[in-house]
């Protein structure tokens, strides 16, 4: 069960844009077939989907995440610390090379997020593989298996004496871009993932773009939604299968 209960990501490292590699104005992936699509026209959401961390329901046509772990609640009477950790569902969709899209807003929320996962993957913490996260003020992207949640860099970050070693060995495995966005907004939000490059935009726009060896990992097993903070959307969600753009 802990190992489900991850510390909300947290930027650690500022960049100025003037050092930022440019986002590709053209889409780095082509679309091939649609493996799945939901807009939440139900009453509940869809069997296929999953709590991973809860709670989300569907509100008014949308996907509504609310963080409900906020505080941590320590070990006692014999029951294990629970950790804050941000609302989490999840979807079983292996993909390798993908574009997702769907539309975002925020109510409350501070982060929202679409991140890839591998269950299977024994090499970094609890199988995450690479996501893109969404603040009102910047678009993060993090490479997890080959970053901050390989499991000899997961276990040093514990050690406050390795923190400058954590730091060099993460240097080009995350990056945030700036960004102004609006609460009580909807945003399209696309994430494309191919090769060892994720790319995102938001409303067309580039937004973010990072090349690190981990996002290139083939079997992203998992599809999963996150919100923190309170209240954060989702709606009309489709994910592709895709292949590189040709340049």
């Amino acid at each position: 069960m802990n190992r489900l209960l991850l510390p909300l990501l947290l930027v650690t490292t500022v960049s100025f844009a003037a050092d930022l590699p440019k986002v590709p104005s053209k889409p780095i992936a082509v679309k091939k077939e649609v493996l799945f699509a939901d807009d939440f026209q139900g009453a509940e959401p869809a069997k296929v989907w999953h709590k991973v961390v809860p709670t989300f329901v569907v509100e008014n046509g949308a996907l509504k995440g609310t963080q409900t772990r906020d505080v941590t609640i320590p070990a006692a009477d014999g029951k294990p610390e629970i950790r804050a950790h941000a609302a989490v569902h999840g979807l079983e969709i292996p993909t390798q090379d993908s574009v997702v899209e769907c539309r975002i807003k925020f109510e409350g929320a501070t982060m929202i997020d679409v991140e890839f996962d591998d269950r299977k993957f024994t090499g970094c913490h609890y199988g995450h593989i690479c996501r893109a996260q969404v603040r009102l003020n910047g678009v993060t992207i993090i490479d997890e298996k080959d970053g901050n949640m390989r499991n000899d860099i997961y276990e040093m970050k514990k050690d406050p004496a390795k923190k400058a070693e954590v730091a060099k060995l993460l240097v080009g495995r995350q990056v945030t871009y700036p960004a102004k966005l609006e609460t009580g907004k909807w945003y399209t939000l696309v994430v494309e993932t191919v090769g060892d490059a994720m790319r995102v935009t938001i409303d067309g726009k580039p937004a973010a773009y990072l090349k690190s060896s981990g996002i290139a990992h083939a079997t992203k097993s998992k599809i999963e939604l996150g919100v923190a903070g309170k209240d954060g959307y989702f709606d009309d969600i489709k994910v592709w299968n895709a292949e590189p753009a040709k340049r």
